[in-house]
């Protein structure tokens, strides 16, 4: 999800009628913040001779996590099978998202989103997501940096447009006539690009690697 700039326990399916923080807090998609001040991004240029902080903790999050889904790293099906389904299409320089509302709290090799690129009939997992109400006091792993998407409303054939309050949204997806699925306010997003490379970063909110995707 896009943006510039998150974690801890909730849960989301795709909610109707609820009230719009009152449905996501039930399902369990978003995670409100905890802890101390967000760690700082690591420094642009660092000896040679010595590790950035927290190098041994983001190697084993990122074993753990590539560990845990690596069955779905070109298996959107099975993915689907396990309750991920579609929340937005393709997103520049991201890729589609996919939602498991099964998925709550902050576990790194639990991710509630996976990000997909997608290519003819294949696909191709790029980053795992979690999402936050505000940004962490305490990070969710080391150095991250966060990012932000609107709050909007969400269809079932991954159709979204923002939105400031849930009564507004439509009943069905401008254009397709999708069903509505669920709303969620201003949300404050973490990717983890553990799956493709990223020349802005593990944490980057887009992907420039992954533009050739846009059109396809």
């Amino acid at each position: 999800m896009k943006g510039g700039a998150l974690m801890r326990t909730s849960r989301i399916a795709t909610v109707g009628a609820v009230t719009a923080v009152a449905a996501l807090a039930i399902t369990g998609w978003l995670t409100p913040a905890f802890g101390k001040a967000a760690a700082p991004a690591r420094p642009p240029h660092m000896s040679s001779m010595s590790s950035p902080p927290g190098t041994s903790a983001l190697a084993a999050d990122i074993a753990a996590a590539r560990q845990a889904t690596a069955k779905y790293s070109t298996n959107l099906a099975l993915a689907q099978s396990d309750g991920y389904f579609i929340i937005t299409k393709m997103m520049p320089s991201m890729g589609y998202h996919f939602l498991n509302p099964n998925v709550s709290g902050f576990d790194v090799t639990k991710p509630p989103i996976l990000v997909y690129e997608h290519v003819g009939a294949g696909w191709q997992l790029g980053a795992l997501e979690w999402v936050f109400t505000s940004v962490p006091k305490t990070p969710p792993l080391p150095n991250a940096t966060y990012g932000f998407f609107p709050a909007a409303c969400h269809y079932a054939d991954g159709t979204f447009i923002p939105d400031s309050t849930q009564s507004t949204c439509p009943k069905t997806a401008p254009g397709s006539g999708a069903k509505f699925t669920f709303w969620h306010p201003d949300l404050i997003t973490l990717h983890f690009w553990i799956w493709y490379p990223n020349p802005d970063g593990i944490y980057g909110s887009t992907n420039p690697l992954v533009t050739p995707f846009n059109n396809a």
